[in-house]
């Protein structure tokens, strides 16, 4: 068999573990749908945001269903790593890549599954973009390439860590990180010192890409910003976690 072949093997074997785990499923998936329920029902008439504040947070809280599924994919590769897996996986030939690559592939299509759920509940609370289907395509192409990007990592941090508890505790500062960037409020309206930071980190040019486009006036500065964000940390993730993985397969 290919490596491509090994891939989608290791992508089904992926997919069956999630559907049998429903915390996973709930956490990608239902989470970040709760959550934006939270904040438009109980906090959005609180932050002045100019706009409706559906329209405001969906495109951040789009970021956020990437991030809350990634817990689940770093306690699996831990699993498959400590639990002896990977040696089993060599004794029958399989590619190593293939099993890294399955992971990353569920982690990115779990989070369009996510994402397609959460902005049907942003439609039926009233958002109202004013995307063109040119602008949609590039919302989708942020998503994957962050998908990507946080897949890697999150591989690398699952591979790194001593244990499936572990591993799962990694992934919680990629969890919170969002919430110190411009998916709630604007970066503006934040104090000093949590204003920069939010200005400066990975995620808010990300969300603001994601934020133009939607409106119909993508930033060509963020846009630039978030894509060499996402290339950095996939290729960061993806040498990290083959580094890692050569050393303790």
């Amino acid at each position: 068999m290919s490596a491509k072949s090994h891939s989608l093997v290791m992508l089904r074997r992926d997919f069956k573990h999630i559907a049998r785990n429903p915390t996973s499923v709930f956490n990608a998936v239902l989470m970040p749908i709760v959550i934006m329920l939270m904040f438009v029902y109980m906090f959005g008439d609180s932050f002045n945001v100019g706009v409706d504040y559906i329209d405001y947070a969906t495109p951040g809280l789009m970021l956020l269903a990437v991030c809350y599924g990634l817990g689940a994919t770093a306690t699996s590769v831990n699993s498959d790593m400590t639990k002896g897996i990977i040696n089993r996986f060599k004794t029958m030939d399989v590619s190593r890549g293939a099993v890294l690559t399955g992971h990353v592939v569920a982690s990115v299509l779990t989070n369009l599954i996510a994402i397609a759920a959460l902005v049907g509940v942003a439609f039926l609370l009233g958002f109202s973009p004013a995307a063109s289907f040119v602008d949609w395509l590039g919302v989708i192409g942020i998503i994957v390439l962050l998908g990507f990007a946080a897949g890697w990592l999150t591989v690398a941090l699952g591979l790194f860590a001593k244990s499936p508890e572990t591993a799962g505790l990694a992934s919680v500062p990629l969890v919170m990180l969002p919430f110190f960037s411009s998916a709630i409020v604007p970066a503006e309206n934040m104090g000093p010192g949590l204003r920069q930071f939010a200005e400066y980190q990975p995620f808010t040019p990300i969300i603001e890409t994601m934020r133009g486009l939607l409106n119909g006036a993508p930033d060509t500065g963020d846009a630039t910003a978030a894509i060499a964000w996402c290339v950095g940390i996939a290729l960061v993730g993806y040498l990290w976690a083959r580094s890692t993985f050569t050393k303790r397969a």
